[in-house]
Formats: C-alpha cells, sequence, structure tokens
C-alpha cells in the first residue's frame, strides 16, 4: 500500500553555533578565516562530519534486515534508501556498492565530471532524448501549490569519476533519471529533479519506479511537519539527555500519526485495528457519546474522528479538515486514558 511503517532508525544531531565575527573585522581578514574555517571542516574525519549520517544508515538499517536473506518468491528482499540533496556524498555510492541487498535513489545537488564522457552529469543526461511524459501529483509546499505536473523524462546510465578523496575507489556506475515539468502553471516554478540509483534503469518502468520510491520521500516532509507543528519538538528546552529522551518519545508518536493520517487519506474504510490496539478501541468506544457507539462500523475514519474528539474536534464540523495539532491533543488523551484503563483492570484482577 506504500504506506509508512515505522520509524526504523533515527540520529540526534547537535549544530555547533558559530561564533560571532570579531568586532572591526575587515572584509579581507573575513575572508581569511572563512578560507581556514572551509579548510579545518575539509580535513575533518569523515566520521566526525555531519553528512556522514547519510552513510551511517546502510549499517544501521542494514543490521535490522538481517533475518530477511531468505528469498520470498524466488526474489530476495532489497533495502532502497531515498535521499535528498543532501545526501549527493559521493561515500554514498561507495558505500552502497559494498552493502548486500541494498540500494539507493538520491537527487544530485553537484554537477559532477563524468568518466570517458569530457562532459559533466548535467550537460550529458539533459542532452538525451526524451524518452517519456509521465504526470505526478505535486503536495503543497511553502514555495508551491499542490498540482498534477506534466513531466518529460529522459534516463541513461552515466559512469561519474570520483573525487580525489576516494581515487582509489573506481569510477561509480550508476542510473541517471532526469525529470522535466512542461507546461507549468503562470507563477510557478518548473519542478527539475536529476536523480541518481545504484538500480539499473533501461526502460520506461524502471524510470517510472525511480520516480515513484523517490516521490516516497515527500512522507518525510509530512514527518517532520507533525514533529515539529504537531508534536511541538521544538518548543522543549530541556537539558541534559532529558531532551533525548523526550524527543524518542516524540518521534513515536509522529510516526505513529503520520500513518494514521496517510491512512485517512487513503484507506478510510480500512478497519481501525490496522492502526490502533484493543485497549485503544475500546477506550475510544468508551468516551464516545451513546448515539455513535449504535451500529458503528470500526473503520480507520472512524478511529480519527474518535481520538480528534477527545483533543476538541467538533463532529458537527464535517466538513473541515482534522488538523495535525488537533490529534497530537487527542493522542496524549487517548493515551492517558489508556494507562487508566489498564490499571483499573490491573485492579479487578487483584480485587
Amino acid at each position: 500500500m506504500r504506506q509508512p511503517l515505522r520509524l526504523l532508525w533515527e540520529k540526534l544531531w547537535h549544530r555547533e553555533k558559530k561564533a560571532s565575527p570579531p568586532d572591526g573585522e575587515t572584509p579581507e581578514i573575513k575572508k581569511q578565516r572563512l578560507k581556514k574555517e572551509r579548510l579545518r571542516a575539509r580535513n575533518k574525519k569523515f566520521k566526525e562530519k555531519e553528512s556522514y549520517r547519510w552513510v551511517e544508515a546502510f549499517s544501521k538499517i542494514r543490521k535490522l534486515f538481517e533475518s530477511l536473506e531468505t528469498p520470498v518468491d524466488g526474489l530476495k528482499p532489497r533495502i532502497i534508501h531515498v535521499f535528498d540533496r543532501e545526501g549527493d556524498i559521493a561515500e554514498v555510492f561507495v558505500k552502497v556498492s559494498k552493502t548486500k541487498n541494498t540500494g539507493v535513489v538520491v537527487r544530485a545537488a553537484h554537477n559532477r565530471c563524468l568518466e570517458g564522457e569530457n562532459s559533466h552529469l548535467w550537460e550529458y543526461v539533459t542532452s538525451q532524448p526524451v524518452k517519456f511524459i509521465k504526470e505526478v501529483k505535486l503536495p503543497e509546499t511553502k514555495k508551491r501549490v499542490a498540482r498534477t505536473a506534466t513531466l518529460e523524462i529522459k534516463y541513461c546510465p552515466v559512469s561519474i569519476s570520483p573525487p580525489s578523496r576516494l581515487k582509489n575507489e573506481g569510477c561509480f556506475n550508476v542510473s541517471a533519471v532526469y525529470v522535466r515539468e512542461i507546461n507549468a502553471p503562470e507563477g510557478c516554478e518548473s519542478v527539475e529533479w536529476m536523480l541518481l540509483s545504484s538500480e539499473s534503469v533501461m526502460t520506461q518502468q524502471e524510470a517510472s519506479q525511480i520516480l515513484r520510491w523517490y516521490t516516497y520521500r515527500w512522507r518525510i516532509e509530512e514527518y517532520h511537519k507533525i514533529l515539529k507543528s504537531g508534536c511541538k519538538a521544538e518548543s522543549y528546552r530541556l537539558a541534559g539527555d532529558s531532551m533525548s529522551t523526550m524527543l524518542g518519545f516524540l518521534t513515536v508518536i509522529a510516526a505513529q500519526l503520520l500513518q494514521m493520517t496517510y491512512l485517512h487519506r487513503n484507506s478510510p474504510h480500512s478497519p481501525a485495528t490496522v492502526v490502533l490496539t484493543k485497549v485503544q478501541m475500546d477506550v475510544l468506544l468508551a468516551s464516545s457519546p451513546p448515539k455513535l457507539r449504535k451500529d458503528v462500523e470500526l473503520t480507520i475514519d472512524w478511529a480519527i474522528r474518535a481520538i480528534a474528539r477527545l483533543g476538541g474536534y467538533l463532529e458537527h464540523r464535517k466538513n473541515s479538515a482534522i488538523g495535525i495539532q488537533v490529534l497530537w491533543r487527542s493522542w496524549l488523551e487517548l493515551e492517558t486514558l489508556c494507562q487508566g484503563w489498564l490499571l483499573h483492570q490491573n485492579l479487578k484482577s487483584i480485587y
């Protein structure tokens, strides 16, 4: 169903606050200072850099799926990582080539040199003929309205020259899928993506699959929106390890809410047991008004509305959207009620 299931791994990273420039710094002194900072950052060990997290993810996720070596219907399970432009680092392509049953799709950020083509990535791939046209639904963001985009797609294999720091690794042989929107609405910026993948792309079906995988990355944007806007993760100011503990709690809830809101949009009539435990369903039924319990179908739509009522959602406003902040408040209330329910059941069994 292409739905988000759970959070597999996360890493907390605290960026060091940059020191304020000294008083009276001249442009020339500033230039020298920034040059030294760049050199210091470049000379850092890779594992000490923020970008290491993209490579670290391969090893961490791989360990979780070591039991999936057994083929299913003759096919071995395969893990596909989907990265945005921050993940376009050469070490990613080195790591994926050395990790079993693992692939990657990354949106290119650098116009890399190509081996043997006397050209660069963008110039070479964009010079290829258009292979097919495809429509893709674009979600709303801060910079664009939701719309259906008509995309022209080109694809071809490329051999990328490694940077000097990885010259012993050889070239990176990957597939490039170039996507460009045509006939964008007036006032809207055209979509343009250069996608690189470790997977073979020789047909229209394979290119469409790479594009589809990349669109799954938008779920990550939704997840962070829920974490920040709904769970208000950035509003907490805790010292020591308390912040890490709080974020561990909030990220799990954000992942659950992401799954629920996705299914509510795409499969509202599925059974509520897909996202709720029996205790949660019992509590929601008990807390619902009597008229809403009679002959009720326990679907995901019912579950979302029943949860939202706990957070103040007014049932008579059926045309109004259930906001993520309402769901966040409601989920906390549901968890509190479930704890009380379990405590009550335990006391009954004792006495």
